[in-house]
């Protein structure tokens, strides 16, 4: 991806391939995933290049989408916790955790994991 700023938007016939990032929600192609990784959280998921990451770090069950065109003027994205990240498709919900050892590298970093699944409320 040339421009970090924006995630691919995927193509119509890809769409029951598409799977969500269990850290961030963005969605994308496994080929997407593979090739540049997650392109807000690739530091912690380390999928870039690994189909068995993308697999643990990545779900095809997710609820709703949202394009966010502009994340830090849009209340969506607020509302969904993306408006730090890049423009690009986010899921609603996303159905499941990320693996406890990303979850321990959140905590050694200060940063507590919350679910995309919205089971825990602000």
């Amino acid at each position: 991806m040339s421009n970090q700023n924006t995630a691919a938007i995927p193509p119509q016939p890809r769409a029951k391939a598409l799977r969500a990032c269990l850290l961030c929600s963005i969605i994308q192609t496994p080929a997407d995933f593979r090739k540049h990784g997650c392109p807000n959280c690739e530091e912690l998921m380390q999928m870039k290049g690994y189909p068995d990451r993308i697999q643990a770090c990545t779900t095809t069950h997710f609820d709703g989408v949202i394009a966010v065109i502009d994340p830090e003027q849009s209340w969506i994205a607020r509302w969904q916790r993306t408006s730090k990240y890049v423009r690009g498709m986010y899921a609603v919900r996303v159905k499941g955790r990320v693996p406890e050892d990303v979850e321990a590298e959140l905590e050694s970093r200060g940063i507590k994991y919350r679910p995309r699944d919205q089971s825990e409320q602000d």
